[in-house]
């Protein structure tokens, strides 16, 4: 029982990085078709943000040190979300419906990042220090789970549910959902489909920085932490539907539960190795992920 709770509990903790990775991800490709592999830099960028915030406080506010990781998450989501707006103002803008040139292009946007990190922060891996009241844990049944991992799974909850709120109840939202299904028509009802990118990307490119912040509570970061995770980004919304909301979460929870059980029954390559595998079969029967988009067309 205590194995069981453990397993259950570390796979939707993998589940729901995954998942805060994948929602900017999953908006802007299903927006734009854009396949933006300066994505993982974004997450860098949150989380050296959360790096720069914690020595300001720990520099000139010692007193108020606990309180410096509640600031960082609206500053990592700004400074991200400004990154991705300037990227999309300077590079994907003049690219959209030319998948393998933003490819390309992104790629090298995101070595520039990766450089430019390099040369402020340095080559090596630096550490953030996680707030007082996410320390220790939280048992049930024996077992002790984390409140730093309880912690990101409350602030993945929270993100999907304002994304949610966002794109369904307001008008904003709706006319991003709109261009997503038909940009043609969109623009024809005279919605700006060029601010509608800018604005998507900037917060897909925000939600990074977020996920960025969140992964400093687990490990040291450095200029390369974004590309640990971009692969498996790219698989919760492939396998959800892309731009589908609903299916980003399915996705990140399945693929998470089930990377954690391979990986105890086996070991972490071989885990990867079957993760790959059923996911090839899954969109041998699903091309087109869990879920799709209903649009209709003229021919």
């Amino acid at each position: 029982m205590d194995i069981l709770i453990l397993q259950l509990f570390n796979g939707a903790s993998l589940g729901s990085i995954l998942l805060l990775i994948a929602l900017g991800l999953a908006i802007t490709f299903g927006l734009m078709n854009v396949i933006n592999m300066a994505h993982g830099e974004l997450i860098m960028i949150g989380a050296y943000a959360t790096y720069v915030v914690q020595n300001i406080f720990a520099a000139h506010f010692p007193a108020l040190f606990d309180w410096y990781f509640l600031i960082a998450l609206p500053v990592a989501f700004l400074v991200a979300a400004g990154v991705g707006m300037l990227l999309e103002f300077t590079v994907i803008r003049h690219l959209y419906g030319r998948p393998l040139d933003s490819l390309l292009a992104t790629f090298g946007a995101g070595l520039i990042l990766q450089q430019s990190a390099r040369m402020i922060f340095g080559a090596s891996n630096v550490g953030v220090s996680s707030p007082s009241f996410l320390s220790g844990g939280l048992s049930i049944f024996g077992v002790t789970l984390p409140n730093t991992r309880l912690f990101i799974l409350a602030l993945v909850t929270l993100c999907a549910l304002a994304l949610f709120f966002y794109f369904f109840k307001t008008s904003n939202g709706r006319r991003i959902r709109a261009v997503m299904q038909n940009r043609n028509m969109a623009s024809c009802v005279g919605i700006s489909t060029r601010k509608v990118d800018t604005v998507t990307f900037a917060i897909g490119s925000g939600f990074a920085g977020i996920a960025g912040m969140a992964l400093t509570l687990i490990g040291p970061i450095g200029p390369s932490i974004g590309m640990h995770y971009i692969i498996d980004a790219f698989m919760v919304v492939v396998v959800g539907g892309v731009g589908m909301l609903s299916g980003t979460i399915l996705g990140a929870l399945g693929i998470g539960v089930f990377n954690t059980v391979f990986e105890y029954w086996t070991d972490a390559s071989l885990g990867k190795v079957l993760i790959f595998g059923l996911i090839i079969l899954f969109l041998q029967w699903r091309p087109n992920g869990l879920f799709s988009l209903n649009t209709r067309a003229l021919d």
